[in-house]
């Protein structure tokens, strides 16, 4: 398949992962702070299978749709006020850590251990960013602002990197054996 080729593939994958982003974001658990969402799964989803390239380019594109008004972020809105507000932070966190997850798995292998570990790192990072950004932008003290942007997530977070990175490994796999995903780098797919 000829370079142009597997260039429009990857990027067809990122917007499909970016859709994926803002499908998820809908699945909401709301809490008095910060809701409890399903877009830190698929954060982990996209950088689980796509890698740190293209599962971040999957975010950016999702922050650019969300930050243009289209409604994909959770409980279908969309905005800069959303970005600029107290769970701002959380948006912009997805980031690092889709670029973490990934990056880490290109270095230790695509399985379901590195899978676990990358995830379990990716959500921290979020969580901070998020806790971070509340208690800025919602004028709370550093225990108030942990007590309502971290604490409640923990449990949460790990059971959804679990989720992320069992799901992620095993479409990956798919993906790739179907000639659907193309990578750059050598895979460890077994499980280790």
């Amino acid at each position: 398949m000829k370079n142009q080729q597997l260039k429009l593939r990857m990027m067809i994958v990122t917007a499909l992962f970016a859709a994926i982003i803002g499908v998820l974001a809908q699945m909401t658990i709301p809490l008095p702070l910060v809701p409890i969402t399903g877009q830190t799964l698929a954060i982990g989803l996209a950088a689980t299978i796509l890698g740190s390239r293209y599962g971040t380019l999957s975010v950016i594109l999702y922050l650019i749709i969300g930050s243009a008004g289209v409604p994909v972020f959770a409980e279908f809105s969309g905005g800069v006020s959303k970005l600029i507000g107290p769970t701002g932070g959380y948006l912009v966190g997805f980031l690092p850590t889709a670029f973490i997850i990934g990056w880490f798995m290109e270095k230790r292998g695509f399985n379901f251990k590195n899978a676990v570990i990358a995830n379990s790192i990716g959500m921290l990072v979020t969580l901070t960013f998020g806790t971070a950004w509340l208690k800025i932008a919602a004028d709370l003290s550093w225990s108030a602002a942990f007590a309502g942007g971290f604490t409640p997530f923990i449990l949460v977070g790990l059971i959804k990197a679990c989720l992320a990175s069992w799901i992620g490994v095993i479409v990956r796999n798919r993906l790739i054996s179907a000639r659907l995903l193309f990578t750059e780098e050598k895979d460890q797919t077994k499980s280790a």
